[in-house]
């Protein structure tokens, strides 16, 4: 359900928004002032992370006359810290809004100041490359003090000019065959990078290809499979619902209410468009309360997830039949009552009467809910909880609309065929059954919630083991209970506990234990991919024999794509990050798939671009970024950085694209962050029938 979202659309991101400017002082200090508003679920880094985290805020200098730093770049704002596993260190950042502050000192009268802030963003499903908040200004200034170098003590995260001169278009001479001046008419010289391919490929192998990948990404229908697949589910817990003790028994007996009244099948009809009508509006009403943005940020949120997971161990307990979950009997009174008054005026036969027939068959419908509410309160909860995390806004409402016709279809096929009511099961221990079943499957997925706070905060609690352990105790249970072997409370009553579970009943406990023995290699390491959507990553797993790493041959792409040339495969592009902690996931969770390793060591040329490699390119490159601005690529980092924004259209990390060697192009969609491995194989099966 979560492909939709995370399959990748070769879209511009951008989260975080800065604004600068210099504050000059009484004296010959002044500040220059970086400030950011960051969107929900994004976070900055703070300074001073050390070499082996992600990327920090640092202060850069181009060109600075007339002035000097002084001291380090200070960050301002409510900074989070948090220790980081995977990195193995306590992380520093901010949410909602942070300012960087650099100090300077005036030493001359005039002034030229040409900086820069880099800044690392991150939210729970991609990173940002570094990024450059530039600055610039001249002028006079209001006081100078005698011009002294910074001690190093002062100056540790100022970043010096660049030594070489910055090449750009206008100054290049070298001819297309000896480098890749042609390669971005306008925009960048790279002929001291790489020398251009005998094919004379260097102009196609940086050609913007972003209209294709977004042709590519619309023409495969992922995003329609799932808001299907949220219908198909909202369908099945209308079923189940259907199911439930204080559902079923109610049915003939509201049926055959509506037949009495000479429009029984009229009046059923309407009834079950009544029914659709209420909870196709809880759906909505989920949707306008929340809001798409909100709806995203809500998806990956730790303390929204704590909550979901209390929520929904409180619907199974009270599905075991611990306690029960009850609206105020007056509230389904009050409505009945106002049914009643609403049907004895529909009886003068007038439009107004009608009317009142209509508001009296809705008032039913909505009793029908408040009755209801204890069976199907658990299973609407699990829907809006699942349809809600992934963050499409049209997910309550279709998940809600397929509940709702799933739980109308009965009365109105009833009334439609009254016969059928004959040969329907009558109510019994079946449907206790199913009820304590459905809260097993609660429980179970109440753990998945947990494991996404667990990873936000790095508890480690619900590493990848215990997880799976706790999965094994739930369905081997509930192998047990379906078998007969386990009771609740709510099975001890009437003469039926003595009974034989039913053939049905006993061969589901069997397919529960099946399912319990199949997670326990994964104590071990073993994928077990029927459940790797909802576990923790394997990166987690303290106690791992599975070992399957797949490693890039190439962190170069003109290199890269060369030996793709030669060997005749086509390329998968891996853009990614040294501090990108969602890129270590994929390679972890996804990667080590014995399947995907296989194709990604034959199949493909693997080429991983580090959009954060901070070594200084040999001729910084002068380009024109999306906006029109110039902008002057320093490291081996900002180049890729720029390849990705420039060719594919992307800037966030992981991304990952498949393309032709020979031409440069996409052989089908892109992708992004997201660990299911069935998945990411099938895109990588489409790129080589390509």
């Amino acid at each position: 359900m979560l492909t939709a979202v995370l399959m990748a659309q070769a879209q511009m991101v951008n989260p975080i928004h800065f604004t600068s400017q210099l504050k000059i002082g009484k004296g010959a200090e002044a500040e220059i002032v970086f400030s950011a508003t960051i969107d929900a679920g994004w976070h900055v880094y703070s300074t001073n992370l050390g070499q082996d985290g992600p990327i920090e805020a640092s202060f850069g200098v181009v060109k600075m006359e007339g002035a000097e730093p002084v001291g380090r770049l200070t960050p301002r704002g409510k900074e989070i810290k948090k220790y980081d596993e995977l990195f193995g260190m306590e992380l520093r950042y901010f949410e909602q809004q942070v300012t960087f502050v650099q100090k300077i000192r005036f030493t001359k009268p005039q002034y030229t100041i040409d900086c820069y802030l880099e800044y690392g963003a991150c939210n729970d499903q991609s990173c940002l490359p570094p990024t450059q908040v530039e600055f610039k200004q001249s002028g006079e200034a209001p006081k100078a003090s005698p011009e002294a170098s910074p001690s190093p003590s002062e100056g540790g995260d100022v970043k010096l000019p660049n030594n070489h001169d910055t090449t750009t278009l206008s100054n290049q001479t070298s001819p297309p065959s000896e480098g890749l001046g042609e390669a971005l008419p306008d925009t960048a010289t790279l002929s001291n990078q790489t020398p251009l391919s005998s094919e004379g490929l260097g102009e196609a192998l940086w050609t913007p290809v972003v209209d294709e990948l977004q042709a590519a990404a619309g023409s495969t229908p992922l995003t329609d499979h799932s808001l299907l697949y949220i219908l198909l589910m909202g369908f099945i817990g209308g079923l189940l619902a259907v199911c439930m003790p204080c559902i079923w028994p109610i049915i003939p007996m509201t049926v055959s209410f509506f037949l009495k009244r000479g429009r029984g099948v009229k009046d059923a009809v309407t009834y079950g468009l009544s029914i659709i009508v209420i909870y196709l509006g809880l759906g909505l009403l989920v949707t306008a309360l929340f809001g798409s943005d909100t709806l995203n940020a809500l998806s990956t949120n730790a303390v929204f997830n704590i909550f979901l997971f209390l929520l929904l161990v409180v619907f199974a307990l009270s599905f075991f039949g611990w306690f029960e979950i009850k609206l105020p009997d007056s509230w389904a009174n009050k409505v009945d009552q106002k049914s009643e008054e609403f049907s004895a005026k529909a009886s003068t036969g007038s439009k107004l009467s009608t009317l009142n027939s209509q508001l009296s068959i809705l008032l039913m419908a909505f009793t029908l809910v408040l009755v209801s509410f204890s069976c199907t309160a658990p299973i609407i909860g699990l829907l809006l909880v699942e349809t809600t995390t992934t963050g499409n806004w049209l997910s309550p409402a279709l998940g809600m609309l397929g509940f709702a016709v799933a739980l109308a279809l009965p009365f109105t096929l009833f009334a439609l065929f009254p016969s059928w009511m004959k040969q329907a099961p009558k109510s019994g221990a079946w449907m206790n059954t199913i009820k304590v079943t459905l809260g097993f499957i609660e429980l179970a997925f109440a753990l998945k919630f947990f494991s996404v706070a667990d990873l936000a905060y790095g508890w480690r609690l619900l590493d990848r083991e215990v997880f799976l352990s706790l999965w094994i105790v739930i369905f081997a249970l509930l192998g047990a209970y379906l078998c007969g072997w386990l009771k609740f409370p709510s099975d001890e009553v009437g003469a039926e506990q003595h009974t034989p579970k039913p053939v049905l009943s006993i061969m589901g406990g069997l397919v529960s234990f099946a399912f319990a023995l199949y997670m326990v290699p994964g104590l071990w390491g073993a994928p077990c991919k029927a459940v790797s959507a909802f576990a923790p990553p394997m990166y987690t797993q303290d106690f791992n024999l599975y070992n399957n790493t797949v490693e890039a041959r190439f962190t170069d792409y003109e290199q890269g794509m060369a030996a793709a040339r030669a060997e005749g495969k086509p390329v998968l592009i891996d853009f990614t990050g040294y501090g990108c902690v969602n890129c270590r996931k994929m390679e972890a969770a996804v990667w080590t798939d014995p399947r995907i390793a296989d194709r990604l060591r034959n199949d493909f040329v693997l080429i991983s671009l580090f959009v954060d490699d901070k070594a200084a390119l040999d001729t910084p490159l002068e380009v024109i970024d999306e906006q029109g601005r110039h902008k002057t690529l320093r490291t081996i980092g900002a180049k890729w950085s720029y390849l990705e924004s420039h060719k594919f259209g992307a800037n966030a990390q992981p991304f990952y694209v498949i393309v032709d060697p020979a031409t440069g192009r996409p052989l089908t969609s892109s992708r992004a962050y997201d660990e299911d491995a069935d998945s990411y194989l099938d895109w990588l099966n489409q790129g080589l029938r390509h």
